[in-house]
This record gives C-alpha cells, sequence and structure tokens, in this order.
C-alpha cells in the first residue's frame, strides 16, 4: 500500500499525469457534448489506454532490478588489487518485469569517489527475449580511492511512445583502488657500503643473502647465471631465479606527512601517498619489517611487521587519505612514540625542507633512530638556503629530492647525500 501511495504522489507531481489526465477530460466532454458511437469508442480506447499507463507507473521500469559484476582483465575485481590507473569494466544484469512490454530502456550509471568526484554513464538498450537485458561498459582509468555507485536511474517509454515513465533502484557496488605505485630493484640505503651510512648506522647489520635457499621468485634483470633456478624456469616456460634468505636488518618507519599546510596541489600529495605505497611494496618483497605512521587530522600508525596481511591494512589506509592534518609535529610524533623503536629507520616524506623537517628529524635521532628525508617536489621550488641537497651535507642526514614517481627507483638506488 505505502508503495501505490507513493507512486500516485509521485504520479500526481510529474508532467506525464497532466497529460494523460488532460487527454482524458477533453475526450470526456466530447462523450458529453458530441455523443454518439464515435465518441463513446473513443472515450473507451482513452480509458483502456490510461489503465495501460497506470500499470506501467506501477509496475514498469519502478519494478526493474539488477545485479552488478566488477572485472579487471577478465578476472573478478573483488578477486585481486585493483592499482591505480587500470580500467573496471562493469555488467549490469538487468531483469525487467515480465508482463510489461518495455521496446527499449536507457541507463544512466554514476560512479562516486570518496572526495566527491564522479563520472557518469548512459546508454539505451534493447532487453532481449525473456525480459533480460544487460548493460556492459568500461571506466576511465581510475585514480586511488574508495568508489561506490548511485542509485541507477532508468528511463523507458510506452509501445506507443506517448509517456515516458521513470524509475531507480540500488545494487551494490563498493571497490577500493590501490594508490599507484612504482617497482624499485633496490635501495642504497640498505647496503652495507651505502654511502648514507652515519655513526648511527653501528647497528646496523648489511642485507646480506645466506646460503640456505628460500623459495623461487622472478627474475630480476641484473641476476647472475648463478642464481637462476633451471628447474623452475623449464617448468614455468619464465626465467625463475633462487630466493635466499637474507640477514636481519633494523625494523623501518615510514612517516607521511599529511599536513594540508604544506601541499600546494593534489598531484604533490598524491605523489607522496605513491612513494610511501612503493616503499611498503619494496619492503614486503624484501621481507623487511616496515611500519606506517600517518600525521594527518588525525595520527595514524602501525607498528613495523613482516606480516602481509597487515602491509595490506597499511596500504588500504592509504585508499582514501587526504591532506588535512594540522598542528604540531613533534607533539603527534610523542603522541605515537611507541611506534618508534630505538634503531629503526626514520623515514620521512614530506614538501617540508625547513626547520620543521629538521626538528623532526633530530627527535628521530634523540630516539636513536637512523633518519631519512623524501622531500616531495621540485628543486625550483625550494629556497636556494633550503635546498635538501645542502640541508642534508649541514645536517649530515640522508636523503633524496623526488619529483615524480618514474625517479624514485634511480634515486634510491643511488640519489645523493
Amino acid at each position: 500500500m505505502r508503495v501505490m501511495m507513493s507512486a500516485v504522489k509521485s504520479g500526481l507531481a510529474s508532467r506525464n499525469f497532466w497529460k494523460a489526465a488532460s487527454l482524458w477530460f477533453i475526450c470526456l466532454l466530447y462523450v458529453l457534448f458530441q455523443g454518439g458511437k464515435t465518441s463513446f469508442m473513443l472515450f473507451t480506447m482513452i480509458n483502456v489506454l490510461a489503465l495501460y499507463w497506470f500499470i506501467c507507473s506501477l509496475a514498469g521500469v519502478k519494478q526493474v532490478r539488477a545485479e552488478r559484476s566488477l572485472s579487471l582483465n577478465g578476472e573478478l575485481a573483488g578477486k585481486q588489487a585493483i592499482q591505480a590507473g587500470s580500467q573496471v569494466e562493469v555488467k549490469l544484469r538487468l531483469q525487467l518485469p515480465t508482463f510489461i512490454i518495455t521496446p527499449y530502456l536507457v541507463v544512466n550509471e554514476q560512479l562516486q569517489r570518496h572526495n566527491g568526484d564522479s563520472w557518469k554513464y548512459e546508454d539505451s538498450i534493447v532487453p532481449r527475449v525473456g525480459s533480460h537485458a544487460e548493460l556492459v561498459y568500461q571506466t576511465p582509468p581510475l585514480e586511488r580511492g574508495k568508489y561506490s555507485f548511485r542509485a541507477t536511474e532508468c528511463r523507458s517509454k510506452d509501445i506507443f511512445g506517448l509517456l515516458e515513465h521513470e524509475g531507480t533502484f540500488q545494487t551494490e557496488g563498493e571497490f577500493y583502488v590501490l594508490p599507484r605505485t612504482i617497482f624499485i630493484p633496490r635501495w642504497q640505503l640498505f647496503s652495507r657500503n651505502s654511502r648514507y651510512s652515519g655513526p648511527e648506522t653501528t647497528i646496523l647489520q648489511s642485507r646480506r643473502e645466506t646460503t640456505q635457499i628460500n623459495g623461487v621468485r622472478d627474475y630480476i634483470y641484473g641476476d647472475r647465471i648463478s642464481r637462476i633456478h633451471w628447474n623452475a624456469t623449464a617448468k614455468t616456460g619464465s626465467w625463475k631465479s633462487k630466493e635466499f634468505e637474507r640477514e636481519s636488518i633494523p625494523k623501518t618507519m615510514i612517516i607521511l606527512d599529511a599536513h594540508a599546510a604544506n601541499y600546494v596541489d593534489r598531484e604533490r600529495f598524491e605523489l607522496a601517498v605513491s612513494t610511501v605505497a612503493s616503499l611498503l611494496e619494496f619492503g614486503g618483497r624484501e621481507r623487511i619489517s616496515v611500519g606506517l605512521c600517518i600525521l594527518g587530522r588525525e595520527v595514524w600508525g602501525s607498528p613495523p611487521t613482516e606480516s602481509q596481511f597487515e602491509r595490506q591494512q597499511m596500504l588500504h589506509q592509504l585508499v582514501d587519505i587526504s591532506p588535512e592534518g594540522t598542528g604540531d609535529y613533534k607533539a603527534q610524533l610523542e603522541q605515537r612514540k611507541e611506534l618508534f623503536p630505538a634503531g629503526a629507520f626514520f623515514i620521512i616524506v614530506t614538501p617540508l625542507a625547513d626547520e620543521l623537517l629538521f626538528d623532526m628529524l633530530r627527535w628521530a635521532k634523540r630516539s636513536q633512530m637512523i633518519p631519512f628525508h623524501i622531500h616531495i617536489g621540485s628543486a625550483r621550488n625550494v629556497d636556494s638556503r633550503t635546498r635538501p641537497g645542502s640541508l642534508y651535507n649541514r645536517q649530515e642526514i640522508a636523503g633524496i629530492q623526488l619529483s615524480s614517481l618514474t625517479d624514485l627507483p634511480v634515486l634510491l638506488g643511488g640519489g645523493y647525500g
């Protein structure tokens, strides 16, 4: 009853209703003042047509139901991580009322991102036999974020093409897009002969490989011939290398600066997030105990761990983060000082290159950690007196200056101090 009453109320407010009511009223006046079989037959026909319109408004487009599935490269998107830059294929299977003929259907889809950005798609389809219809389309390349579909809108006209009917339905379709990343083959900071080494690194044991084979991995350009696992290569048809166990190294904490005042545009913050995500992937691949601390509106942190599950939790924390932080950096670090064990690497990713930065780095040194700075920005946008390179030399702190994600592997493999 509630559904019928709501349909009646919405019908009274629509233009279609008043069109049909005006036509019915004209035919009624024709019967009353003209009379005869012709007027009566016309009035009967308009009543039958009005009944058909009424049934269509209640049990037509408004009763459309659907199931939505997402796929990426032919596989269900729920079974694999969606990386930034990917295009997702959306398949919408519609179930229409069987006793109402629908000549065509206009479907309007809207995909909304967590920050309010949206993307719309509209297409018309002709239902198949059995009142089934299927709509397949592909999204544009998606950036990191949390995505959800708004209520789907449908429009259709009756078989005479006189009145248009509208309806909406909600179907589950929420998914996440992970930040954009880049492959990092090596990081000089973890090398025994690193030129970034200072007096704090006396506790550092180099990440040397033992003679104990721990498994098989994909071949990486530059691997020695002696590392190739010939049996696995022959079985799989692709180059495989031996994976050896490595000696332990200090834990690593990555700190992401998410203060709003430090990012002049969205691209710079996206670069910072992608840098952190790439470092997390590097740590997972090299079995390094890595943790994450985000200095945002609230301080979020996860202690160093080698667990793949915990690492995935850190990556998901980066999915819908925005630069909304304010306040004092040192106070925020002190708030979660249990995350920073003595002897750990203190990797801070920030556009700062001033005294605020070095207050944090000095705090890390006092806490017996090994600081490393990844400066987000372009060299031309930094004052010559506070260029990261000269500051690093004066403060005896290692770091790199990053203006593009594609430069990250080169800078970490070499870089400047």
